[in-house]
């Protein structure tokens, strides 16, 4: 069988009474802001407008409490602004409006996604481990000697060098470069991960409800016995519905391969896709730093940001796709030597299966 397919009934039927009742309740929040949406965006009265914020403003904030008790009583939630002091928070906020921002063009938009999950990875490693690493290195300066400097970071070895990087092809495939080259600069031992590549696609013919995630075999590139008893990691910046990765870890265990661990970053992640992923997998946590509320009929997270695989991409036609080499190349030379030991093994992978 070359395709796996997962459906939108089988996520919701890992859901709890519980998830339900808070997933109504947020699209209840949610209807509430989508008409002031409608009043922001096309009254000409100013007041009115102005009235129409502030009333947003305080639901907002009701859906951010909400979340908040949603993390709190469900331990393998990691949201960025929940999980830090709050001094932190305004930057996690401001780098988020920049990427929602219609104005923030590609080049923008990849440098807020990079800083983005520079943030995700001190949030679930920064902290983690009390050891300390000592960087010992020479500098420009030679005068009268030469000069050295010597940095302490955390000592994340044991955490990261079992890692395998899990890519959800096309929009996560930068996001695992950047997240793979954050391990290596943290490791002692300069540790690049291994790569697994799956070609998962969601039916976008179909609506939420019953939307079709589907696994194609023949254009994913993995070894089944090189994934067992690893760490694995996945780093997508948008989690929707959790569909596509439910549906590769499912399928991974189905064939035997037990993870130590699993771990899911994402730059915004839906609150139902979220909970399907905590519900349906056991040892996954899932690292965001932007919860949203809700999901559209058509599966898209509102109020979200657009594709931001288009958006760190480009768009494809359909006749004529992009392999993932084709898709790495188009990077350009700036960013292939920036992540040059993540191609190298992104390369060896593709070209070795």
């Amino acid at each position: 069988m070359s395709k796996i397919i997962l459906k939108a009934t089988d996520l919701d039927g890992y859901l709890t009474n519980s998830d339900k009742e808070n997933i109504e309740k947020m699209q209840a929040y949610y209807d509430e802001a989508m008409k002031l949406y409608e009043v922001i965006s096309s009254s000409n009265f100013t007041d009115k407008i102005e009235a129409s914020k502030k009333d947003l403003i305080i639901i907002y904030n009701r859906m951010g409490e909400l979340m908040q008790k949603i993390a709190e009583d469900t331990p393998a939630i990691k949201v960025y602004s929940f999980e830090t002091p709050r001094e932190t928070h305004g930057e996690a906020s401001r780098l988020i409006a920049k990427l929602r921002d219609v104005r923030t063009e590609n080049h923008e938009f990849l440098y807020y996604i990079q800083r983005a999950y520079e943030m995700l990875f001190n949030l679930a490693y920064g902290g983690a481990s009390s050891e300390k690493n000592y960087l010992i290195t020479k500098t420009p300066v030679n005068i009268p000697v030469q000069n050295y400097a010597v940095h302490k970071i955390p000592d994340v070895d044991e955490l990261v060098e079992n890692s395998v990087m899990c890519v959800m092809l096309r929009g996560a495939l930068l996001p695992s470069m950047i997240m793979s080259k954050e391990i290596q600069e943290y490791s002692s031992k300069s540790y690049v991960t291994p790569f697994a590549l799956f070609k998962i696609s969601r039916d976008d013919s179909k609506n939420e409800k019953n939307m079709e995630y589907i696994l194609d075999l023949e254009k994913s590139y993995f070894n089944l016995e090189s994934l067992n008893g690893k760490d694995l990691i996945f780093a997508d910046p948008m989690n929707a519905t959790g569909g596509s990765m439910v549906t590769i870890v499912k399928y991974l265990q189905d064939n035997n391969v037990k993870p130590k661990s699993i771990s899911f970053f994402n730059v915004i992640s839906a609150l139902k896709g979220t909970l399907r992923i905590v519900r349906a997998l056991e040892n996954v946590t899932v690292y965001t730093l932007w919860m949203d509320p809700v999901l559209n009929h058509k599966a898209y997270i509102m109020p979200g940001l657009g594709d931001a695989g288009d958006r760190l991409n480009g768009t494809d036609s359909e006749d004529h796709p992009r392999n993932i080499i084709q898709l790495i190349a188009d990077y350009g030379a700036g960013i292939s030597q920036l992540y040059r030991s993540q191609v190298r093994e992104i390369e060896e992978t593709v070209l070795g299966n």
